[in-house]
């Protein structure tokens, strides 16, 4: 048994069954006791992606993986479809936890996390309150409201964050009379002049290098406020104390997050790992990025934790 598919209650709203996927590691047995690590996919992703391959290939490394979809997304159950609200998405983690704790196999004083890209920035928000996740590693990880008011890379955001306010917010009051939910897409057209990690964006989610039915790239008009509100990088100068791992890419164009969170967590134990050569997009599922920073990932843990 290398897989199973396995069901939990989110913790923001009882009444949705979210969705995930269970590694096993070689060698697996329900008498022993395992470390374990949650993954949580990109905005506009599924488990089925970069986090099905980051939780695979950590399973191999001895660790119990658990891949999720965010609540309302892929084979998880909410409506309207494709909601990116933060708060969801951080309960989310929180919810894996909680379903993590009632494993017999699983040594609750070692469950860790694994955030990629925005999940790389709420995995920050729900550790910085929730201590039972007792380290942390970001890959490509971002602030994700930060990135409304700063923009891709850091150098200005290209929105107008008070117009973008009223027209959400005229749209949910006509939701509230009966309109049709309007949906928004992560990913445009593919245009080379946006350059190459852009396009590896739209290649990664809208070709088969990776694209997957359940992730259709949509979400709500109406999440951008609570989006453009959120700052998944709050107070980590004094709540994230945890062991902190942050990889990016040396080429990513979003690594000012990567830099802004090892640069101020709490953290006593903290690294930053840059993979050479590496987009925001080649460390989802680019071989041999990926595997530099799956090898890292797992020697940090395996120290961490070791007193645990």
């Amino acid at each position: 048994m290398s897989q199973q598919k396995v069901n939990f209650k989110n913790s923001y709203n009882t009444n949705i069954t979210m969705s995930a996927i269970i590694n096993f590691p070689e060698g697996f047995s329900k008498n022993q006791k395992y470390p374990a690590i949650v993954v949580g996919h990109p905005a506009g992703g599924v488990k089925e992606q970069t986090a099905g391959i980051y939780a695979k290939k950590m399973s191999l490394k001895g660790f119990v993986t658990l891949a999720f979809d965010a609540s309302y997304q892929g084979d998880s159950e909410g409506t309207p479809r494709c909601q990116e609200n933060p708060n969801f998405r951080v309960a989310d983690v929180r919810a894996a936890v909680d379903y993590l704790t009632t494993l017999p196999y699983i040594d609750d004083n070692k469950i860790v996390g694994i955030g990629i890209c925005a999940s790389g920035g709420y995995f920050v928000a729900a550790t910085k309150q929730d201590h039972r996740i007792k380290a942390l590693a970001t890959v490509s990880g971002v602030d994700i409201g930060e990135m409304y008011h700063k923009g891709w890379n850091g150098q200005g955001g290209t929105v107008n964050l008070l117009e973008t306010l009223t027209s959400a917010n005229n749209q949910r009051t006509a939701e509230a009379n009966g309109a049709t939910p309007v949906y928004l897409n992560w990913v445009g057209e593919r245009n080379e002049a946006w350059g190459k990690e852009a396009t590896d964006g739209y290649d990664y989610y809208r070709t088969p290098r990776a694209q997957h039915p359940n992730a259709t790239g949509e979400y709500l008009l109406t999440d951008l406020p609570a989006l453009i509100a959120f700052h998944a990088f709050d107070r980590i100068d004094t709540l994230l104390t945890q062991p902190l791992l942050v990889v990016v890419g040396s080429n990513a164009l979003s690594k000012w997050n990567s830099d802004f969170l090892y640069e101020n967590a709490a953290s006593k134990t903290k690294e930053l790992f840059i993979v050479d050569g590496a987009n925001h997009f080649d460390l989802y599922d680019i071989s041999v990025y990926v595997d530099q920073a799956i090898d890292k990932i797992s020697s940090f843990f395996e120290t961490v934790l070791k007193n645990n």
